[in-house]
């Protein structure tokens, strides 16, 4: 091992700590919050979280093996099961996302009838859609075995190597495949969050004319109260760009440079670096951790039933420790009780 794959193998190691530990967090939050249970956001984003946790528990330690031993981690049907899940869990969380943004999108556009338009049984619809349009692509690339251990992302994945009798029906299929998940969620994402950006702005500027005339009218208003209200209305005019740019932001970031790659390596004459390989499947990976805190943890609702979780946990460890302390307490007491009534005063011989 050199370097290069010394570093990636810390870096998907480190991805799987926090993908583990952050998608545990959120699942136990659905778990234990019933309001977190009673939207239908929270079906979306059940879904994405347990298709992160399987990514993190097969496909990542796969590849971590693959880093550390530089050859195919576990025989071929091993690799081929494996394969299977990287491309059904990949396609899921990416058509969850989109269906994320259409959900916050008709949330923030039809307020007063959103209940009526999203109810559960939708939210079930388009999960079962996301899985059967997974499923295809995914059991499409098994059974014409077109997957196997890559060299080039040192993962368990689509394989050109052993599609290389098939010619233009891989190439067509790998498009096929990128353009109608990544691209399609991507132009959903982009659409959807961007019409919640334009409604955002417009309530941003009534409030901000409504603010306005309100500091007019107060003559006498302190001049730091003034500030204080103006200031406001900045931080409230970035904090809706700040949200769109982090869902769309993260979802380029993390997944476009393994697309272009996938995509380049059709048509590339020559090979590509290993390096960029392994690099750009790592980012594909960093979603699954970034996941938790772009669309749960940082919300109110998760937070606050995580702090209440962290108190339970801590109540409970200080009620055992004092309990301890008061049976030793009594223990000592009791021994104290046994060794003076041991003690016999002495008796006067006279």
């Amino acid at each position: 091992m050199d370097a290069a794959d010394v570093a990636a193998s810390v870096l998907v190691l480190g991805i799987i700590i926090v993908s583990l530990l952050s998608n545990v967090v959120v699942l136990i939050c659905f778990l234990y919050n019933p309001e977190i249970r009673k939207q239908v956001p929270g079906l979306f984003i059940l879904n994405l979280t347990c298709c992160n946790l399987l990514l993190s528990v097969s496909n990542m330690p796969t590849t971590l093996v693959g880093l550390i031993t530089t050859g195919h981690p576990g025989g071929s049907s091993f690799c081929q099961v494996v394969g299977f899940l990287d491309t059904f869990l990949t396609t899921n969380s990416m058509l969850s996302m989109a269906a994320l943004s259409i959900d916050r999108w008709v949330a923030v556009v039809f307020p007063l009838s959103y209940h009526s338009r999203i109810r559960h049984r939708d939210a079930v619809i388009a999960l079962g859609y996301t899985w059967i349009h997974s499923l295809c692509f995914s059991t499409v690339a098994t059974c014409r075995s077109w997957v196997g251990y890559h060299h080039l992302y040192a993962s368990c994945t689509l394989c050109n190597v052993r599609a290389k009798g098939a010619g233009m029906q891989f190439i067509l299929f790998t498009v096929v495949l990128h353009s109608l998940t990544f691209l399609l969620a991507l132009l959903v994402m982009c659409v959807t969050y961007l019409k919640v950006l334009k409604v955002a702005r417009f309530h941003c500027k009534r409030i901000d004319v409504i603010t306005m005339q309100t500091l007019v009218l107060l003559v006498d208003i302190h001049p730091s109260v003034r500030q204080k209200c103006l200031d406001e209305q900045k931080r409230r005019r970035l904090r809706a760009t700040k949200k769109i740019s982090t869902f769309i932001g993260t979802f380029v970031v993390c997944f476009s440079p393994y697309v272009i790659t996938r995509l380049v390596e059709l048509f590339a004459p020559g090979p590509i670096s290993p390096h960029w390989g392994v690099l750009s499947k790592c980012l594909a990976y960093s979603k699954a951790a970034s996941d938790p805190f772009v669309y749960s943890l940082l919300r109110h609702q998760y937070r606050k039933t995580c702090s209440l979780l962290a108190n339970k946990v801590l109540k409970r460890s200080q009620l055992n420790s004092s309990s301890l302390r008061m049976e030793s307490n009594t223990g000592r007491s009791n021994n104290n009780a046994n060794t003076t009534n041991n003690i016999q005063p002495p008796t006067n011989k006279l």
